[in-house]
């Protein structure tokens, strides 16, 4: 399992991705699932991946030469003209590993199955983000649903959907998403860190800030004993309940 949280904000687009892939509990490595392109001035894209390790690895490496190697016969994400066209190659790319795992073809809860969070911005269109789904098709996040989540979402949505400000900067940003990252790491021994964040700033065309929260990382422990005595407190100062008559 792992999980992964694309956030849309006003100033531009935020990433982050935890490292672990385990097959097992005695079995458990750190493997990246973000990956980047750019064309300084003209394009920058991010990609993050749940799933099937050998899947999305395959999908991220024939994304990758073919945007190295333009002209052939399947189009790259360095030549699309917009960011729905990267989204629609992504999800083309999947579909195609997906099926080709198995001669007969896999479904989307098959094995072999996968998802990806897409974003960034192309020169000439705003900053899009995309969730794609393991058939190939997609679906774009929107002022209604500003963020994407992808592998074990349910512990760290909570925090997303109350704390989430399209006005926020990107260090609140990134201060939420460690709070969200926290809140599943404690539930869930599958995702952990380090943890890769990226951040995109609006009309730059270019990849801006990008770091790795390692295991030993101070801001890290200080973020999870905070939020955990802030949870405390908060508890505490609620109406007590009272069992009347009894």
């Amino acid at each position: 399992m792992t999980y992964c949280v694309g956030l849309s904000l006003n100033r531009g687009l935020v990433f982050m991705s935890d490292t672990r892939t385990n097959a097992g509990v005695d079995n458990i490595s750190v493997f990246k699932k973000m990956f980047t392109w750019q064309q300084r001035g003209e394009r920058a894209i991010v990609l993050m991946t749940a799933g099937n390790l050998a899947t999305t690895q395959a999908v991220v490496s024939l994304l990758d030469e073919r945007s190295k190697a333009p002209g052939e016969r399947h189009p790259t994400i360095l030549e699309a003209p917009s960011m729905f066209q990267v989204a629609r190659m992504v999800g083309e790319t999947l579909r195609e590993v997906v099926q080709g795992s198995s001669p007969s073809g896999q479904a989307a809860d098959a094995a072999f199955s996968a998802n990806i969070i897409v974003g960034g911005q192309i020169k000439g269109s705003e900053p899009r983000l995309f969730l794609v789904y393991p058939e190939g098709n997609f679906v774009e996040a929107s002022a209604d649903t500003p963020f994407f989540q992808v592998g074990e979402t349910k512990y760290g949505r909570p925090i997303l959907v109350r704390a989430y400000n399209p006005d926020m900067g990107f260090e609140d940003a990134i201060k939420l998403l460690l709070v969200s990252f926290d809140s599943t790491i404690k539930a869930n021994l599958s995702v952990g860190l380090p943890l890769d964040y990226q951040i995109y700033e609006r009309d730059t065309f270019e990849l801006g800030p990008w770091g790795r929260i390692e295991n030993n990382d101070r801001y890290f422990a200080e973020i999870s004993e905070g939020w955990s005595e802030a949870l405390r407190n908060a508890f505490h100062s609620l109406p007590n309940f009272t069992l009347d008559g009894r």
